[in-house]
């Protein structure tokens, strides 16, 4: 289940979401917030140190039944900005960072694995009939 808060002005269709998070872990609650690039850069800036904006974050949290397994924070003006540069909905991009938020949340590290990660979002890509995230296409 996705508990969503959207802090922009801007509709989001969750649907392909929520049937990721179902083929992904199916028992799992998972809060996504929707925010613009100066809300971003600030917890970007905060929790990782990084003083500008990026396109999504997540925040894993231990988990214990029935809360959630952590928090994504998606920006809004980077899904617009992408999702214009390459030729697909917002929905999609949006979708794209969400998956990549949601492996965070469930362990996956592709700054520290061995491809691990990579090869799991390829393989909901293919399967959603998803564009091709920002981790696959800088293969």
């Amino acid at each position: 289940m996705i508990d969503f808060e959207n802090e922009t002005d801007i509709d989001i269709d969750l649907n392909l979401s929520k049937k990721i998070l179902d083929e992904l872990c199916s028992s799992c609650l998972v809060e996504v917030i929707l925010v613009n690039s100066n809300s971003i850069q600030i917890l970007n800036k905060e929790y990782r140190g990084i003083n500008k904006p990026t396109d999504v974050l997540s925040f894993p949290l231990e988990r214990v039944e029935g809360s959630p397994i952590g928090s994504i924070i998606i920006n809004i003006d980077k899904v617009l900005e992408k999702s214009a540069e390459l030729s697909h909905s917002k929905d999609d991009e949006f979708t794209l960072l969400f998956l990549h938020g949601l492996l965070h949340l469930l362990g996956y590290d592709h700054e520290k694995d061995s491809g691990e990660m990579r090869k799991k979002e390829k393989e909901i890509i293919k399967k959603f009939s998803l564009p091709n995230s920002l981790i696959v296409r800088s293969e």
